[in-house]
């Protein structure tokens, strides 16, 4: 059982749960995710590795709420446990010195730039965060970058906090404005990733996508997280998560991600009536706080 010293509420059903996890926090580099199993039922999922304390022998999750297992990972409060957390996988990140490093992060996606932005300012690039939201407030880790970049531009899609408008809006001003931008990572929605591919794409910038498919062992067994990269099938839990842009089939991946649609709706709708029947016998549901989504 692996504890859960820490949890907080980052935006409305986005989570942020600090984890003993001493052997993970030894090993994490940027770009490592883990596999957690809420219990010993449960399915796994893959999540980023935000962060990481190797002292304390802790790691710091950030979950969204999309689904049946995210919605009870997402109810555990301090001092619950998680069953499983299989980690650190993946092929970290290549940090090197580029001079100017863009990181742009849609929704989540901005605890996978997190720990890439301060490993490349250590490496001694000037570092930049374009992170976005659908408003100021799933706008997240604005401080904890603004620690660690020369300069972090929230977006939001209804102009109520920074810039209005897509993260791409942005990031083509800064390229065309600056001219010096060596390197771009992005992680986020899928069709943002793909929008930031064809900002970057005229101007031949390396462009570098964390890729999170579907994925069940994490070590390249299973094939649930095959994608296509450069006309190859690489799998992106053994070969990623992060990928060339450039070259990532986006169509292929949107539509392996509504593979299990149906399966993730009849478990949604499980849940649900388990705590539905649970609160008519007056016993406590954990959940019944939040809102119900739809399971992406």
């Amino acid at each position: 059982m692996f504890k859960i010293v820490q949890a907080e509420w980052l935006a409305p059903k986005v989570r942020r749960l600090m984890v003993e996890a001493p052997r993970v926090a030894r090993r994490h580099q940027p770009g490592h995710f883990v596999i957690v199993r809420v219990h010993e039922e449960g399915e796994r999922i893959p999540l980023t590795i935000a962060d990481s304390d190797a002292g304390h022998g802790t790691i710091t999750l950030i979950v969204q709420v999309v689904g049946a297992t995210t919605e009870r990972l997402c109810g555990l409060e301090a001092g619950e446990g998680i069953s499983n957390v299989a980690g650190p996988l993946g092929r970290p990140t290549d940090i090197e010195y580029v001079g100017h490093a863009v990181l742009v992060g849609g929704g989540v996606g901005t605890a996978v730039i997190y720990p890439q932005a301060a490993a490349l300012r250590e490496v001694g690039n000037r570092v930049t965060a374009v992170i976005g939201g659908r408003s100021r407030e799933y706008v997240i880790l604005e401080a904890e970058l603004a620690q660690c970049c020369d300069d972090v531009f929230p977006c939001t899609d209804d102009g109520s906090y920074g810039y209005h408008g897509f993260v791409t809006g942005w990031l083509k001003d800064l390229i065309d404005d600056t001219g010096d931008v060596g390197l771009v990572l992005t992680a986020g929605p899928v069709p943002m990733m793909r929008a930031v591919a064809e900002v970057t794409r005229p101007h031949g910038i390396r462009t570098i996508a964390s890729l999170n498919p579907i994925m069940v062992d994490g070590t390249g067994m299973c094939g649930g997280c095959r994608v296509t990269v450069d006309g190859q099938m690489k799998f992106a839990c053994v070969d990623g998560p992060e990928f060339d842009a450039h070259t990532v089939d986006f169509a292929g991946l949107t539509d392996r991600l509504t593979t299990y649609r149906n399966q993730e709706q009849l478990a949604w709708n499980r849940l649900h009536e388990t705590a539905l029947g649970d609160h008519s016998r007056g016993a406590h549901c954990q959940m019944s706080g939040l809102e119900a989504a739809a399971p992406v």
